[in-house]
């Protein structure tokens, strides 16, 4: 749901995704002993990762965010991790939102927890909001400040900030490509392929070169959140549960997954989920030009970056497929999305045949 201004507000919560809403305000109120009254709860649409609740005071503005229920990756779902990351990262790259607090353990809610600073703006769903109107240049101005985010990420010195301790360093493109095949072996049901030659494939053309920066690994356009006086201005960035010390090459190819352009196939249009369709927006082959022109790197063959972000994307899919297959979750948006790994994993096949970007 939207305000006025295209604001995303929230919409009920979930019914099978409510919570004690009176624990989490004494907790709260221990901490923040100055807010008033009892929250107003809504919900962010999605829910296929951690869940995401607006508490609104009528004093404060506060976000809290959650894992699913159901089983999980080890690795997924660290709400501490993704609280601690954003309180560091806060210090040498702004567009993130002030922590509140972490709550450990499942006393409160059933699951640990943590609460921030909510930052009123627009976020770019599949659509913008019907009250955003955005001329071909300003949808441009938009698409390149967005870039010009995960560039300006990408190039903080998280060394000199101390903040190596975020990722393992050297290495890091092989763990990937272990680590999310590994991911859907323990996650693959009966009506999904194998991956079996696409795990090969990209195990033995892994770059022989990796560089080492701050990464996302979630970066998008429905995880920044814009400046409702001037939408091709970006607040903040969102979702930090997968960020890491990275490969940047890897955080782009993870890009292209999701960008969706107005010219790809039926099934592509279908599964958009932000507007990369928009007249004046940058094609996939744009976006990686602007990238490299921007970041002083020379053309590279894009192949292993964009398939294996294709790869990933089938892995995430079916993560939530298997949630919903196993009956973890009811969430009928869930249903069909074996048939979205099907489709990823033939994409990515279709790139490493050089039909990609």
């Amino acid at each position: 749901m939207s305000g006025e201004q295209g604001i995303d507000t929230g919409v009920a919560v979930r019914e099978q995704e409510k919570f004690n809403v009176a624990a989490v305000d004494t907790w709260l109120k221990q901490r923040l002993p100055e807010l008033e009254g009892e929250p107003e709860v809504t919900q962010f649409p999605g829910g296929a990762s951690n869940w995401t609740y607006r508490l609104a005071y009528k004093n404060a503005d506060l976000i809290l965010r959650r894992p699913p229920a159901g089983t999980k990756a080890k690795s997924a779902h660290n709400m501490q991790r993704e609280h601690d990351l954003q309180a560091a990262l806060a210090k040498v790259y702004p567009a993130v939102p002030k922590m509140v607090g972490y709550c450990a353990g499942t006393e409160i809610i059933g699951s640990d927890f943590y609460v921030m600073e909510r930052i009123a703006g627009i976020i770019p769903r599949k659509n913008l909001p019907k009250a955003v109107t955005l001329s071909e240049a300003e949808v441009r101005q938009l698409c390149t400040h967005m870039l010009d985010q995960l560039i300006a990420l990408h190039q903080v010195d998280y060394k000199s900030a101390g903040l190596e301790s975020l990722g393992k360093g050297e290495g890091y493109i092989e763990r990937q490509v272990a680590g999310w095949s590994s991911r859907y072996q323990k996650a693959k049901t009966w009506n999904v392929p194998s991956a079996k030659g696409l795990m090969k494939w990209l195990k033995e053309n892994q770059p022989r070169q990796e560089s080492l920066c701050i990464t996302h690994n979630d970066f998008r356009f429905d995880n920044v959140i814009l400046n409702p006086d001037n939408p091709t201005e970006i607040l903040a960035v969102l979702d930090w549960e997968l960020a890491t010390i990275g490969d940047p090459l890897v955080e782009l190819g993870n890009l292209l997954a999701y960008w969706v352009q107005a010219d790809d196939d039926r099934i592509a249009r279908a599964t958009r989920r932000q507007p990369t369709h928009l007249p004046g927006m940058f094609t996939r082959k744009e976006a990686v030009a602007y990238y490299l022109e921007k970041t002083g790197r020379s053309e590279t063959d894009m192949r292993f970056y964009e398939a294996f972000g294709l790869f990933r994307l089938s892995v995430i899919a079916q993560q939530i497929y298997y949630r919903y297959h196993h009956k973890q979750t009811r969430n009928p948006a869930f249903k069909n999305f074996w048939f979205l790994v099907h489709y990823l994993q033939w994409r990515a096949k279709r790139v490493i045949r050089g039909k990609g970007v």
